[in-house]
């Protein structure tokens, strides 16, 4: 009969076809129970996996009972926490990790991925909001749905399609140009931060502006972020940007999760004839470079496009769709390149004051 130490080696030295990444580097849990020839195992992960839990649970059955086991159950479950932040940066009240998302320039998809990766990760089972941090250009109440000023029960937050939201879009008209020197930019984005009532998430995804900025760096210095995402397109001038984008964050001490190459194909909707149009490989190159995980690639498609611009995101729209399913792939990598850092350990040491009374 195969021992519990055994099965729990099999389970954690898995590598999850979804993120490439083996059960035992993204620090999951194993409890193995056997009795009267059954054979109960528990694994929690620290990442969201609500859309192919069953999948995977079948899969370790199948291979921990190809090791000798009989009558195996497994079952699997999630518990997210909180890992570490920049260092002397404290943490924000119930929120556990908060990912920022960056380009170097504008025009590649960053706040169409960002509210789309927040969605999937929602969709996976995970509590998430989403932070809209360009002042300038807020993109994120039309791809919302949101653009007549949304109702809220308590006046400090909104909520739709599942996730929580908060843009500066959401107090002025679409049209109205926000005419603001840096700082006032800088303490609306941490006061947007601080004063929404963010209700116990997982993930805080924030849609940065593009470039290294006043946003950019208020983010690095008072935020405490978990984890980078760079999103890019296969273009050389995109990925000269981008790549500044990546530096930032490593200059600041944030890790970078990986990179995410948006536009990388078209097809064809008329002959199905597949064309690079911005370049291929670029992100990859990028990835390899660095040393950071190359996340997913996602299509040039006009229903990415369309579907923001109506307001119902692509993972919305057409939730079983190929496009929606990539976003999902991506969010789980993201997560699970998260769940293999360290934990935030500070709220677990006391503030210590010394008083000369």
């Amino acid at each position: 009969m195969t021992s519990p130490a055994q099965i729990e080696e099999i389970v954690k030295n898995y590598q999850d076809p979804s993120t490439l990444i083996t059960l035992g580097d993204t620090r999951a849990t194993v409890k193995v129970s056997q009795d009267d020839n059954q054979t109960q195992v528990d694994v929690t992960l620290g990442y969201p996996v609500k859309g192919y839990a069953a999948e995977l649970a079948q899969n370790l059955k199948q291979l921990i009972e190809a090791e000798g086991a009989a009558n195996v159950s497994v079952n699997i479950t999630t518990k997210i926490v909180k890992h570490k932040v920049q260092q002397g940066v404290p943490a924000l009240e119930n929120v556990k990790n908060i990912i920022a998302v960056a380009s170097g320039k504008g025009g590649v998809g960053k706040s169409t991925t960002s509210v789309n990766l927040a969605l999937a990760l929602a969709a996976e089972g995970a509590t998430v909001g989403i932070l809209d941090a360009d002042i300038y250009g807020p993109s994120q109440p039309r791809m919302l749905g949101t653009t007549q000023r949304p109702e809220s029960v308590d006046g400090k937050s909104i909520e739709r399609y599942g996730i929580q939201s908060m843009s500066i879009g959401f107090l002025i008209d679409e049209e109205e140009p926000m005419i603001w020197r840096g700082p006032m930019v800088t303490q609306a984005l941490q006061q947007m931060l601080g004063d929404t009532n963010w209700k116990e998430l997982d993930y805080l995804v924030i849609d940065l502006p593009p470039g290294t900025g006043d946003i950019q760096l208020t983010l690095s210095q008072k935020v405490p972020v978990s984890g980078a995402v760079i999103v890019t397109t296969p273009q050389d001038i995109s990925l000269l940007d981008a790549r500044k984008a990546l530096k930032m964050f490593e200059k600041v001490k944030v890790p970078v999760l990986g990179v995410v190459e948006n536009m990388s194909t078209h097809i064809c909707s008329q002959c199905g004839h597949e064309e690079h149009i911005f370049g291929a490989g670029g992100g990859q190159s990028m990835a390899d470079q660095y040393g950071v995980n190359m996340l997913g690639s996602l299509p040039l498609d006009i229903h990415i496009r369309e579907d923001a611009d109506n307001g119902q995101p692509t993972v919305v729209k057409d939730p079983d769709g190929d496009i929606a399913l990539a976003y999902r792939v991506i969010a789980r990598r993201i997560a699970a390149n998260l769940a293999m850092q360290g934990k935030n350990y500070s709220a677990a040491f006391p503030n210590i004051v010394i008083k000369n009374d």
